[in-house]
């Protein structure tokens, strides 16, 4: 299998979602791992927590975003030693940039989502493999079920709305994304970014908004 393959088959076994709302930032994903066509697990983290103001979901080679993560974490916590601050989404986006793009000639496998507030705004950034990254201003999604999460999420978005009005919208596309998309199932992570910090929403209060 050549890079090309190797990259297209590694990308694209999982859904992933971040909205920017009123008062925060969703920051959503399933818990399927997957192998190509083997189901490798059912209990795979996608959505974590960076610190009170930041979050990030991970979808691509286990191994690689799971060190992206530690990595984000471990300058974070440097970060705030020296200025008494956790990094901003706009920072920890553009250092994760640099990480990336000088990891392009044997890359990190992941295409990452982060979200935040950055002095009360709410902020969310979509990163590639080689480091580019866009600021997006309304939602945003990856993975293989992500043409069918961003197709439901174009029809009900509204930006002026809560994450608690909202967070039923990101898990509605990502139910519709695991009815469509054998590689995206299981259970839904959901977590939200407001001015009160980082919340995780637990197993029964996701399966509330899914009804």
């Amino acid at each position: 299998m050549d890079y090309k393959e190797y990259s297209e088959k590694i990308l694209k076994g999982t859904t992933t979602v971040g909205l920017v709302c009123g008062d925060g930032v969703l920051l959503g994903a399933d818990s399927r791992a997957s192998m190509d066509t083997f189901l490798a697990s059912s209990e795979a983290v996608k959505v974590n927590r960076i610190d009170n103001n930041l979050g990030m979901t991970i979808a691509g080679g286990v191994g690689d975003a799971e060190y992206v993560v530690k990595v984000l974490k471990a300058q974070n916590e440097l970060f705030k030693m020296n200025e008494n601050k956790p990094l901003s989404p706009t920072a920890a986006t553009s250092l994760l940039s640099i990480i990336l793009q000088e990891n392009k000639m044997m890359p990190f496998f992941v295409q990452l989502l982060l979200g935040g507030m950055n002095n009360g705004t709410p902020e969310l950034y979509s990163l590639d493999m080689m480091g580019g990254y866009i600021k997006e201003s309304k939602f945003t999604s990856t993975g293989s079920g992500s043409p069918v999460a961003l197709g439901y999420l174009e029809d009900v978005y509204k930006k002026d709305k809560s994450t608690q009005e909202m967070s039923k919208h990101a898990v509605k596309a990502l139910k519709i994304a695991m009815k469509r998309d054998t590689a995206t199932g299981d259970r839904i992570h959901l977590a939200v970014i407001t001015k009160a910090g980082y919340k995780e929403y637990t197993k029964e209060e996701v399966e509330e908004l899914a009804k």
